[in-house]
């Protein structure tokens, strides 16, 4: 029988609260060595309150986290080497130009000199985005932007990419384009990937799903096993049945 592989990612029993309202409810999620796990959820669901704990910003009021085998208590410095994170808020100096977002980030993970010009080159072509360094931020589309951001997220080669309604505020097309760059990536860097969003078919190819209600996971399956349990005909019939919501649409990512 073959031993299971270690987790990048282990979340057990994890509750968050504010004030009276509580946020994370015992959530148990485990994503192993590349997994690209979809996290479904209306809004208010907690997934932006888990990705924070995730990368460390907020801490659990209960149950354990911990990526690559360690908690943020044991050792902060080598999660955070290992760990990429796109948040839904926008997050650039939208006045430096591309290519000094990405230097100053590189720069805060030690890469200087041919090192960082490499890893700048790479992330530029995984996301197509060569022709944009030396633009200002902010006079890029915000579909630009967000590959911007994404790109910054991958200078580390992180083991594990966070990414929280990555497509937010993005119209159809640059949301098919993201996809498509995204799916991309995973097959060609082979890193695990815990993607939340509400649009059902950004994570319809998903190795898992994970649907996320009132703070807790109240089903996981394999896109089709949510759909053949739920007896539905689709991903989007399935998240319907199972969470009673209808979920935004988009076009469907090609």
């Amino acid at each position: 029988m073959t031993e299971p592989q270690p987790a990048i990612l282990n979340i057990q029993a994890v509750t968050k609260s504010y004030g009276s309202h509580l946020a994370l409810n015992g959530v148990d999620l485990r994503i192993g060595p590349g997994e690209l796990v979809g996290l479904l959820g209306p809004n208010g669901a907690g997934k932006s309150t888990l990705f924070q704990i995730c990368s460390g910003l907020f801490a659990a009021d209960g149950g354990t986290v911990e990526l690559f085998g360690m908690t943020y208590r044991q050792n902060p410095g080598a999660i955070l080497s290992q760990l990429g994170v796109v948040f839904q808020s926008r997050s650039l100096d939208l006045d430096m130009t591309v290519k000094a977002n990405l230097k100053f980030h590189g720069g805060m993970f030690g890469y200087f000199g041919r090192s960082l010009r490499l890893r700048i080159e790479r992330v530029a072509e995984l996301m197509d985005i060569g022709d944009m360094m030396d633009r200002q931020v902010r006079k890029l589309s915000g579909g630009n932007q967000r590959r911007i951001e994404i790109a910054r997220a991958l200078m580390s080669d992180p083991k594990l990419l966070l990414l929280d309604e990555p497509s937010a505020g993005l119209d159809a097309t640059a949301r098919l384009a993201l996809v498509r760059n995204l799916r991309n990536i995973v097959q060609t860097k082979g890193m695990s990937i815990l993607w939340a969003t509400h649009l059902v078919d950004e994570v319809a190819e998903a190795d898992r799903i994970v649907v996320l209600v009132t703070g807790k996971v109240t089903s996981e399956g394999t896109p089709d096993a949510l759909i053949a349990a739920t007896g539905a005909a689709d991903l989007t019939g399935a998240y319907i049945a199972l969470t009673g919501v209808r979920p935004v649409t988009g076009p469907s990512p090609v």
